[in-house]
């Protein structure tokens, strides 16, 4: 395992340093619901222009946070880049690096949506140029602030669940009609595809918890009508210290499998259903709710062996936290919330499971 994510405590601390100005890249549905809030809520933080091309998105910003700049490009920002100490890209997936790459040379710390980029290479590029500027840069990767993954993560190191052999994750949903949109429509070379966007979360987690991927086998497949992007994904890691992880992500499931079904030689922990937080983004709600993150005791998980199971008090979720730890990197020059190698080592991980799914074959990574 790797660092502990920042704890989520008990709601948003104040803040008494200086304020940051940021400007949001992007207002569709990454950029107004996942991003957005959380800056707003965080102290010490200021939400201070967007970018999009969109009058009616213009106007939205505005309404919701007044005050703020609305520019239609983002060579109009470039030209007023002293106003900001922060650029925060959420644009389809094949503009991630170019946008950062443009931002830090614009004298702007960096957060990167996932994928960080579309390739390994590109992502150590542009790490290599963030080293070269003194610049801050990294990734957001929210979902270690799910109450379940922070849940998890303490049985863990508390050593209920012993040696643990077997991870199992999902993202699965029912979506048998596709929307048309690029995430669908496009290719693997802009982006597309689970693999590029609930991958990147579900290979995080697992790294996180179980360290590097020393193999990938993977079944990605495109199975609805009109979609040229996978939809179907399936991955299987093996870990260089042992454990096996089996993922899965899916537009078109229509019986979901367990969340988290983790399996040890003490014990084993299962979870249902998705954390709460994205919900109440989309909802429009503010995560300085006082019950923000908080998973109801029916929807908490349980720990044992079949026959001898209980309930464990879920952790509080704390999407959030991660711009609190970016506040703090840029502000005052603590560690990232994110360090960008081990989103690298997720995107090599990617490359192995195309490459897989191509040759139908268990496909080495290098050693760490």
């Amino acid at each position: 395992m790797v660092d502990a994510p920042t704890s989520p405590g008990q709601g948003i601390p104040e803040h008494d340093g200086p304020e940051l100005h940021v400007a949001l890249i992007g207002y569709g549905k990454g950029g107004e619901v996942f991003h957005a809030p959380l800056i707003d809520a965080v102290p010490g933080l200021r939400l201070s222009a967007v970018v999009t091309g969109s009058p009616a998105r213009q106007a939205a910003a505005r309404e919701r946070y007044p005050g703020v700049t609305a520019y239609s490009s983002v060579e109009d920002l470039w030209a007023d880049a002293g106003r900001y100490e922060i650029a925060v890209v959420s644009t389809p997936n094949e503009t991630h690096a170019p946008l950062a790459r443009a931002a830090m040379a614009a004298g702007l710390a960096v957060v990167v949506d996932k994928p960080f980029a579309l390739t390994s290479q590109e992502a150590r590029d542009l790490t290599d140029l963030a080293t070269d500027l003194d610049q801050v840069l990294t990734v957001y990767q929210n979902r270690r602030w799910d109450a379940d993954f922070l849940t998890l993560w303490g049985i863990i190191e508390e050593g209920a669940l012993g040696r643990i052999h077997r991870f199992e994750s999902r993202f699965e949903r029912w979506r048998p009609e596709a929307k048309g949109t690029w995430r669908e429509s496009g290719g693997v070379e802009h982006g597309a595809g689970l693999l590029y966007d609930l991958g990147p979360h579900l290979i995080d987690q697992a790294v996180n918890l179980f360290g590097p991927v020393a193999s990938v086998y993977a079944e990605v497949d495109a199975l609805r009508e009109g979609v040229n992007a996978d939809d179907d994904v399936f991955l299987a890691l093996e870990h260089t210290r042992g454990t096996r992880s089996h993922l899965w992500m899916s537009a078109l499931s229509a019986r979901n499998g367990p969340r988290f079904r983790v399996l040890g030689d003490r014990g084993g922990y299962v979870s249902h259903g998705m954390d709460g937080q994205e919900a109440r983004l989309v909802a429009g709600e503010s995560p300085t709710a006082p019950d923000w993150g908080v998973l109801p005791e029916g929807e908490w998980g349980t720990l044992g062996v079949d026959g001898e199971s209980r309930p464990v008090p879920s952790e509080r979720g704390a999407y959030h936290e991660f711009y609190a730890g970016v506040r703090d990197a840029v502000g005052e020059g603590e560690p990232l919330p994110v360090a960008p190698h081990e989103v690298i080592h997720g995107l090599e991980v990617i490359e192995a499971a195309r490459h897989s799914a191509r040759t139908r074959t268990v496909v080495p990574l290098p050693a760490p």
